[in-house]
């Protein structure tokens, strides 16, 4: 993510940790959604992709019931955003957020997801709006509630189950049940083929990742960034969570002594003033032109195209030597 939104996003981040034990449970059993019934109940209505209306998602927040197949969404989250048109729900979608610019041609207005205004979103008139930030001053899920909106909260992802948990949720609720399942399928078809084709070493490869700087940023272990990249057999020189904080202030001295194989660069640092900072010329990562420049989107939008970003981190691998540990 850019510099700019590197302080909100760890805010975010930080928000969601506290608050998302019950959700990721919610996600878990989302991740197989039972199929539907061949006969809808009395009432209810069925969507050419396999969803049946109304139907009714449980989160943090409360139960959020869409009453039948939304066409005005307003997603305020470019995670989501990429998610509702990867399972073909974008021609449902009216609004999306200022960060949101992913895939080419989504509806972008000034919407922010940051600090949402309620009036603003109303305007668009939603039967939906899919958030992944509540704030407290005002609460927007119960501002929108007001209106008689149904606003579904879908939090940043902990890991690939919740990731494609989310993915079948937002199936369920667009009426594109269907597609989600097949998204889902490939994204595991492809995670395993990548993970597959990592070559085995008797040692694991160590990596250093930077999300900002003034003071350096990263990403433990214990984060989503952290599942994936243990996919590809590396290991997080910054370890597990350090004092309750997955996404700390870290010593740069204490990378130059680490001496990753590996650092990932996912905040638009330029490679120069990395091997400009006092000590760092002398890693082995430097010297050896293993800093990897992550696409900050990619790195920071944990839907559909985590595909990209583990793949962007196996190529990478090959510039380490066989005997690297």
């Amino acid at each position: 993510m850019s510099r700019r939104l590197f302080t909100r996003a760890l805010a975010l981040l930080a928000g969601c940790a506290l608050t998302a034990s019950g959700v990721v449970a919610a996600a878990a059993a989302a991740t197989t959604p039972r199929a539907p019934r061949p006969e809808a109940a009395a009432g209810s209505t069925v969507s050419k992709s396999g969803g049946t209306f109304p139907v009714t998602i449980p989160t943090q927040y409360g139960s959020v019931r869409v009453a039948k197949r939304p066409t005005r969404i307003v997603s305020l989250s470019p995670t989501t955003t990429e998610m509702l048109f990867a399972i073909d729900a974008g021609r449902q979608v009216v609004a999306v957020d200022n960060d949101s610019n992913y895939p080419a041609g989504v509806p972008k207005t000034t919407l922010s997801g940051y600090t949402p205004n309620v009036e603003a979103i109303a305007r668009y008139r939603p039967d939906l709006v899919v958030i992944s930030y509540n704030p407290t001053q005002p609460n927007l899920v119960t501002s929108l509630k007001l209106l008689g909106i149904p606003t579904l909260y879908i939090p940043s992802a902990a890991n690939l189950a919740q990731t494609y948990g989310e993915i079948a949720t937002l199936g369920k609720v667009t009426g594109s049940v269907s597609r989600a399942q097949l998204l889902i399928a490939k994204m595991r078809s492809q995670i395993k083929t990548l993970v597959a084709s990592v070559a085995h070493r008797s040692q694991k490869l160590t990596y250093f990742y930077e999300i900002g700087t003034s003071p350096l940023y990263t990403a433990t272990g214990d984060t989503f960034i952290g599942s994936v990249l243990s996919l590809a057999g590396l290991k997080n020189v910054a370890g597990a969570s350090v004092g309750g904080s997955d996404y700390p202030a870290f010593s740069s001295e204490v990378v130059v002594k680490d001496n990753p194989t590996f650092v990932f660069v996912a905040d638009g640092t330029s490679l120069r003033t990395i091997a400009s900072r006092p000590g760092w010329s002398s890693l082995t990562a430097v010297r050896d032109h293993r800093v990897v420049e992550l696409n900050q989107d990619v790195a920071s939008r944990w839907g559909p195209r985590v595909v990209d970003l583990l793949r962007s981190v196996i190529r990478a691998l090959d510039k380490a030597p066989a005997t690297a540990g």
